[in-house]
């Protein structure tokens, strides 16, 4: 039986019982006894780093995401530098990026001396927003970086003619670390821009720890690439072994961000259970969507026509003005309900690094307005489905005492609006 409250109760930040007895975080890791055995392996083996599994894990992701090319790095945040490097953004460039994001997509364009310009983001998906992007346009943008925010696909095709309209100089770069396995009008991201980075957080749709890859169909992009990651070193330590040869050079200044075997031992174990997890991912959403569509209080994420997103978070939006609190009450009353509820993110430009460096009376309005609203609740794939309920009983129970339509109404109003919840949970789990 879904334990979905039927009158009004008390929260437990007012002293009610918590709906959960331990905290269920927004996102985990989620490991098993294969991952463990092929780390352990790894382990033995005369190769904990730049070995043969870095090739193997790398060649088995281009081929699962549809790229010619995938270059492993030590995380998502240096795999997003290579990407940089590899455009070329140097000092007196610009990067066009948008302001709802991790600060890691805006911060690779300052390792390079270059210049974040953000652009505002669409109302729906909150995505970069091309026709905001085409007023930042110019001469000095050699970059676009397109966030696919929550794991929802940016809008592609047309980033992608407005790059066009600068040249060849000016490169698509798709931010992917939320969208392992999501997928555009057919196609899986990772072959369709000119550049996609992911990452391999704990959170994320496969680990290795920390880990991240820039996937390309460009084979100058690529070769780049891996010189960056082994500090502009033109050969790998592996191949000069296999050769039987000493000598190397350095060609470019690059970074030590190399991925070690034993991260892509684990990558490679957690490949084998991508399409498991993206499934229980989109399981997950739509367990959501179908128990808070009649819940007037909070708008649900968009998903546009020929998008299948892969649901790295799932971020709901409040509607302040039929609620009498804010996020802030909202967010502690959940987490006292134990509900491991979070927020992505705050716009980058409100940072102080940012405020404090780049004063700017433009504003972003769109991004600035969900950042006021959102809350991400738990998302990840080996979420029970006894998870999911508690999230969605305690969503119903927080929103619904907080909803003004129910301002001293009592328990009557409380009642008709838990029921529609439950209703629509049970309608979704019967479809199953």
């Amino acid at each position: 039986m879904v334990a979905l409250p039927t009158k009004l109760e008390t929260l437990a930040i007012h002293g009610g019982t918590p709906v959960r007895g331990k905290l269920l975080p927004y996102g985990r890791q989620s490991l098993d006894e294969g991952d463990i055995q092929a780390v352990v392996e790894v382990l033995k083996s005369d190769w904990l780093t730049t070995g043969p599994k870095v090739g193997e894990f790398e060649e088995r992701f281009a081929a699962w995401i549809g790229a010619r090319h995938a270059v492993s790095f030590s995380s998502g945040t240096a795999a997003l530098h290579g990407a940089a490097f590899a455009a070329g953004l140097g000092p007196g460039d610009e990067a066009i990026t948008t302001p709802m994001t991790f600060c890691a997509t805006a911060n690779c364009i300052l390792y390079q001396g270059a210049l974040p310009v953000f652009a505002d983001v669409s109302p729906d998906t909150l995505n970069l927003d091309p026709g905001e992007v085409s007023k930042k346009m110019s001469s000095r943008v050699k970059a676009v970086i397109a966030v696919d925010y929550a794991g929802h696909p940016a809008a592609l095709d047309e980033l992608a003619e407005l790059a066009k309209t600068q040249g060849r100089r000016t490169l698509l770069i798709e931010d992917a670390c939320h969208a392992l396995g999501a997928e555009f009008q057919g196609k899986r991201v990772g072959g369709i821009a000119d550049m996609t980075v992911f990452s391999f957080h704990p959170v994320k749709h496969l680990t290795t720890g920390e880990g991240g890859m820039v996937a390309t169909n460009d084979a100058r992009l690529a070769k780049t690439l891996r010189c960056f990651r082994n500090h502009g070193i033109s050969s790998e330590a592996r191949e000069r072994q296999e050769a039987g040869q000493w000598f190397y050079e350095m060609v470019l200044l690059g970074f030590n961000y190399r991925l070690t075997d034993i991260a892509c031992a684990l990558g490679l174990s957690q490949l084998e259970r991508l399409t498991e997890n993206l499934a229980r991912r989109r399981e997950i959403a739509a367990q959501y969507a179908a128990a808070f569509r009649d819940l007037p209080e909070i708008a649900i994420p968009s998903v546009r026509e020929g998008v299948v997103p892969a649901w790295h978070l799932y971020p709901v939006r409040l509607k302040l003005e039929m609620l009498g609190a804010g996020r802030g009450e909202i967010f502690r009353a959940l987490r006292a309900e134990n509900i491991g509820v979070n927020v992505h993110y705050i716009p980058v430009h409100r940072h102080p690094y940012y405020r404090e460096r780049w004063r700017t009376e433009a504003g972003y309005p769109v991004a600035e307005d969900a950042y006021e609203r959102l809350i991400s609740l738990p998302m990840f794939h080996s979420m029970s489905a006894e998870d999911v309920e508690d999230v969605i009983h305690a969503v119903g129970k927080v929103v619904t005492h907080f909803s003004r339509k129910h301002e001293g109404k009592g328990e009557r109003s409380g009642s008709r609006e838990t029921s529609s919840l439950k209703t629509n949970l049970l309608r979704t789990r019967r479809s199953k």
